[in-house]
């Protein structure tokens, strides 16, 4: 496994990150702890969830999963470097949705509680709260930071100017601020490469890409063919919508020796401002698909190739104003 510093913090985490959105409900309770022995036990110390995980199950059933899973022992919460999220409602209550201090404060209490943990490494913003300030934002935060009950803040789904503004006013308190971001970034949506990720890079903010594979569209769609989960109708329409670029993409791909989802994956890792890509599996065989992304090397002639059959963006504004 290879490791890096979260943004310019200096917390280290794996090159990959184990996503567990499917755990307690696609994936039995049994299951998820064996994907998450695995993960650890081949170095992957970085897990992601979020308290509204659980979906079908009832959300926090999947900090619930991982809560079981640390009561195990074995050093387990321990080696873990532990990422959650607040923002989602967890009930139709007032209050229990968004970043007001009072939710920030009060959802961190029941994932701390759910996963019978006395600390999260990560809190991190699930989505961005335009009625809030930041001032309010920031003085939740840094009462769990000063409670041990939180390390450090991140953000997810944020664009370029708020992860700016938020991390000038934490500044202004002398508080630490975001150290990631979690952005929706494949090789197919690459909309984040005009402003997030050089403002990441600018501000030491670490990129967390979610959806690495593209919900599947780039784990070799077409080459697995009718039949799947991949090919329901509204899968089917973005298959089409891409057709042409996606079989430039496997072919490539056999080309090359590799997995279209492995290839995928090596991508990510291969742009700067990345930190880690989240991986949530739902087998333990794609788990291990996500360990053979570390020990492909793309080269330039290769990465040139996959810019062709996917273009991305300059950074703003080199990428329209001139």
């Amino acid at each position: 496994m290879e490791y890096t510093h979260l943004g310019s913090s200096g917390l280290t985490v794996s090159r990959l990150c184990l996503g567990t959105m499917n755990f307690g409900w696609k994936t039995e309770e049994a299951d998820s702890h064996a994907i998450m022995d695995r993960a650890l036990a081949d170095g992957v110390n970085f897990f992601d969830t979020a308290n509204v995980y659980g979906f079908d199950a009832g959300k926090g059933r999947t900090e619930e999963v991982l809560g079981s899973w640390f009561a195990q022992g074995g050093d387990r919460r321990d080696k873990t470097v532990l990422a959650t999220k607040v923002y989602g409602g967890m009930s139709d209550w007032p209050n229990d949705t968004f970043l007001s201090a009072r939710n920030i404060v009060r959802a961190c209490e029941g994932s701390l509680r759910r996963m019978g943990t006395d600390w999260i490494d990560l809190y991190q913003f699930h989505h961005v709260d335009l009625e809030t300030p930041w001032d309010e934002i920031w003085q939740a935060c840094e009462t769990l930071v000063a409670q041990g009950k939180v390390l450090y803040v991140g953000s997810s789904n944020h664009a370029a100017w708020q992860i700016v503004e938020g991390n000038a006013v934490a500044a202004r308190r002398n508080f630490t601020g975001l150290v990631s971001e979690q952005s929706h970034y494949n090789l197919l949506t690459r909309h984040v490469e005009l402003e997030v990720l050089p403002a990441a890079q600018h501000s030491g903010v670490g990129i967390l890409p979610w959806s690495p594979l593209a919900g599947g569209l780039l784990a070799g769609v077409l080459e697995k063919g009718e039949g799947t989960r991949r090919t329901e109708d509204r899968q089917q329409k973005r298959v089409e919508q891409h057709r042409t670029a996606l079989e430039a993409w496997e072919a490539l791909c056999r080309e090359l020796g590799h997995a279209p989802a492995d290839v995928g994956l090596a991508w990510l890792l291969h742009q700067p401002a990345v930190t880690a890509p989240i991986v949530g599996p739902r087998t333990m065989e794609q788990l291990e698909g996500g360990f053979r992304a570390l020990e492909i090397e793309l080269d330039d002639a290769t990465l040139t190739r996959l810019d062709e059959i996917f273009p991305g963006y300059r950074p703003a504004p080199v990428e329209y104003a001139w």
